[in-house]
């Protein structure tokens, strides 16, 4: 039987897609780093392992295909995808799936974007067969770049992203898990189907919320100042502000049709991701 490992399923996109493969009847693995979050889900074979630790290869011993969502943002966040990738080879996996980043280069605006090339890379020199699902910014963590007064701060400009919904993600993770084969070797880009500015992101949550919400285009000294409260290494404060740099320049602005193709439905709109996170559903 052709065994499914997740890392991920403690979060928004691995649990749906945990829930979705679940509900096929698909029995999993679920690679977890604290086994009392992980999901109750029926046949599920838990197995306690973070990135970086020996115990991986373990865990992962027996798995045909592994999904391999990123790790926390962490100055040593490559070396545990790295790390992660040759535990998957030593244990016999075949393939692995990775959610990695639209436009993911050695030279991508938003810094930890050349963390998911360089991961990417990685995995295809590791003989290992590969798929790779490349995401842009969430549509659900959007609202969250706000400050208390309802302000999104940064250098920006009128550039567009195309947010996508984390439960798309998650669905298309599960369609690919289905049959993971039919998917070796393939690239795809998860997007929205709309690209939007910060402006137009204010306008939505104004007028979904009731809440006054705005945007300041900040310079790039103005974006360290207003961040300095927060006391983060300067790699962190570069990833921040390069989410906004990047956007800016353009590098998120692709709508790309393949979670359309994939799903066969169209992609969740901003408003409509924002509309379901705020519901009881979502909430839960």
């Amino acid at each position: 039987m052709t065994v499914i490992a997740l890392t991920g399923s403690t979060g928004a996109v691995g649990g749906t897609a945990a829930y979705l493969l679940a509900d096929a009847g698909i029995p999993l693995r679920l690679l977890v780093r604290d086994p009392e979050r992980a999901p109750r889900l029926p046949g599920a074979d838990v197995r306690q392992a973070a990135y970086g630790q020996d115990k991986c290869v373990e865990a992962l011993a027996g798995v045909d295909t592994v999904f391999m969502v990123s790790a926390h943002e962490a100055a040593d966040r490559l070396d545990q995808h790295r790390a992660f990738v040759d535990a998957a080879v030593a244990a016999g996996v075949r393939q692995i799936v990775y959610l990695s980043f639209v436009g993911a280069s050695a030279t991508s605006g938003f810094t930890l974007g050349r963390d998911h090339a360089a991961t990417e890379e990685h995995i295809r020199a590791s003989g290992l067969e590969w798929t790779l699902l490349r995401d842009n910014f969430y549509a659900e963590i959007l609202p969250r770049f706000a400050d208390d007064a309802g302000i999104i701060r940064g250098p920006a400009g009128t550039g567009r992203v195309a947010a996508v919904s984390q439960r798309d993600v998650g669905a298309v993770i599960a369609h690919v898990l289905g049959e993971p084969r039919e998917h070796m070797g393939r690239s795809y880009d998860l997007t929205g189907p709309e690209a939007l500015t910060f402006d137009d992101v204010a306008a939505i949550l104004t007028h979904m919320t009731g809440r006054p919400y705005s945007f300041v285009d900040e310079s790039i000294d103005e974006a360290r100042a207003s961040r300095a409260h927060f006391g983060a290494p300067d790699w962190q404060v570069d990833a921040w502000i390069s989410t906004y740099t990047a956007i800016r320049d353009g590098e998120l602005e692709h709508v790309s049709g393949d979670i359309s193709r994939l799903l066969d439905r169209p992609a969740t709109s901003f408003d409509e991701a924002i509309a379901e996170q705020a519901s009881p559903a979502g909430r839960a």
